[in-house]
C-alpha cells in the first residue's frame, strides 16, 4: 500500500482443509504451500514516452545466484517486479523483443527449477502515469497487453499472472472493468495459468470491505473468469497508517487483526487469498508480529495460499524492510520467516 515513489526511491492454488480460525501454531502449524519474497528491480525508474530504460542501469532482474539463494532458505515463490512500459513503449503496440527476450529468460529460468514465478507489472493501474480505463489508456490496451503477455507466459504452469500492482484512486467499477478485459484476454490467448486479482484502493486486506457499495467487498464479487482459475492478491503492511512505510509496528497481534475480516469475507464467498506484500523492519516486537500474522494465515489455510514478502533485490541498499543478504550474512528478518517457510534446504 505504498506510493511509487515510496517502494521504488525512499526506502496451489488447491483446497484444504482449515484448521479452525484463531488456533495460531507458529512454527508447529502446517506450513502454507508457497512461501516466499519479492524480487524487486524491474520497477527502479520512472517510464517515459520515447525514452528507452537501460537494463543494468535503470533496471535490472534476479540473478540465478538469487533465486537459489532463497530457494536454499524455503522460498519457493517469487513475485518479479517490472514495467508495462519496459515491455510495450506503445500502448497496442508490439513488444520491445530485446526485453519481453531478458524477462522470459529469467523468469523460465527461476520456473525450471521448480520455483514458481508471479510476473507482476508494477504500474499501479497506471500507465506513463495515467489511469487505466480513462481516454488516456482505455481498459483494450491493457487487454491488448496481458493478451500478448500471456501468449508468452501460457506454456508455463509455474507462472502466475498478477494483473498490476496495488491499483489506487480509480473508481471501483472502472478497475473491474479493466481486470476482466485483461482476464478474457488472457483466455482468449490459450493461457491456463493462475491468475492473481488485486482489488482497488492498494488491495488492502483491512479495508477491503470499507465503501459500501464501491468496495472491494462488493465490486470483485463481478470477477469473470471463464477458467475460473483466479484467487485475490491483497497487501497488509503492520504500520499505524498501514502504508509500509515506517518501522514501528502498531502490535503484535495487528497483523491477525487485519487479516480478519478479509479472511472472513473469502470464506463466506468461497474465495482465496495470497498475501503479495508484507514486511517488517528489525525491532523489538518484529519477530511477534511475523509469528502471529503467518500463523494466522496458516491457521486460515482454507482461504490462504501462501504470500511473499516485501521485498528482496540488491537495489534496495538499507531498505528497512530488504531481506537481501549483505557479504553473505542473513538479513534479521530471515530468521523471523524462517519457521514458515515451506520448503527447506535439506
Amino acid at each position: 500500500m505504498k506510493s511509487v515513489n515510496i517502494r521504488s526511491f525512499a526506502l496451489a492454488a488447491c483446497m484444504m482443509v482449515a484448521m479452525p480460525a484463531g488456533v495460531l501454531g507458529g512454527a508447529s502449524a502446517r506450513r502454507l504451500p508457497y512461501t516466499g519474497t519479492n524480487l524487486s528491480g524491474g520497477e527502479f525508474y520512472t517510464p517515459k514516452p520515447d525514452v528507452k530504460p537501460i537494463y543494468g542501469t535503470n533496471f535490472s532482474y534476479p540473478t540465478p545466484e538469487e533465486f537459489d539463494y532463497f530457494s536454499s532458505k524455503g522460498l519457493n515463490i517469487f513475485r518479479l517486479q517490472f514495467y508495462w512500459e519496459t515491455l510495450q513503449p506503445v500502448a497496442d503496440g508490439p513488444f520491445r523483443q530485446e526485453e519481453i527476450d531478458r524477462l522470459a529468460a529469467v523468469v523460465n529460468g527461476a520456473t525450471k527449477k521448480g520455483l514458481t514465478v508471479i510476473i507482476d507489472p508494477h504500474n499501479y493501474a497506471r500507465y506513463y502515469g495515467k489511469v487505466l480505463g480513462t481516454p488516456d489508456v482505455p481498459a483494450d490496451a491493457f487487454a491488448d497487453f496481458w493478451g500478448r503477455l500471456a501468449s508468452v507466459f501460457k506454456n508455463n504452469k509455474n507462472v502466475w499472472f498478477g494483473l498490476v500492482n496495488e491499483p489506487h484512486d480509480i473508481p471501483a467499477d472502472v478497475w473491474l472493468q479493466n481486470a476482466n478485459g485483461a482476464i478474457a484476454a488472457i483466455r482468449k490467448a490459450g493461457a491456463k495459468n493462475l491468475i492473481l486479482a488485486p482489488g482497488n484502493s492498494w488491495t488492502g486486506a483491512n479495508g477491503w470491505l470499507d465503501g459500501g457499495e464501491n468496495s472491494n467487498g462488493v465490486v470483485m464479487l463481478k470477477i469473470k473468469d471463464p477458467a475460473n482459475h483466479y484467487i485475490f492478491e491483497a497487501h497488509q503492511y503492520l504500520d499505524s497508517d498501514q502504508s509500509g512505510s515506517h518501522p514501528e509496528i502498531v502490535s503484535a497481534t495487528i497483523g491477525s487483526e487485519r487479516l480478519k475480516r478479509f479472511t472472513e469475507w473469502c470464506r463466506q464467498n468461497h474465495k482465496k487469498a495470497f498475501l503479495g506484500e508484507f514486511g517488517v523492519a528489525v525491532g523489538p516486537i518484529s519477530k511477534e508480529a511475523v509469528d502471529d500474522m503467518v500463523s494466522y494465515m496458516e491457521a486460515n489455510r482454507d482461504v490462504w495460499t501462501g504470500y511473499t514478502w516485501w521485498s528482496a533485490g540488491p537495489r534496495w541498499g538499507d531498505y528497512m524492510f530488504s531481506i537481501e543478504p549483505k557479504n553473505g550474512v542473513d538479513a534479521p528478518q530471515m530468521a523471523y520467516l524462517e519457521p514458515h517457510l515451506q520448503h527447506r534446504k535439506k
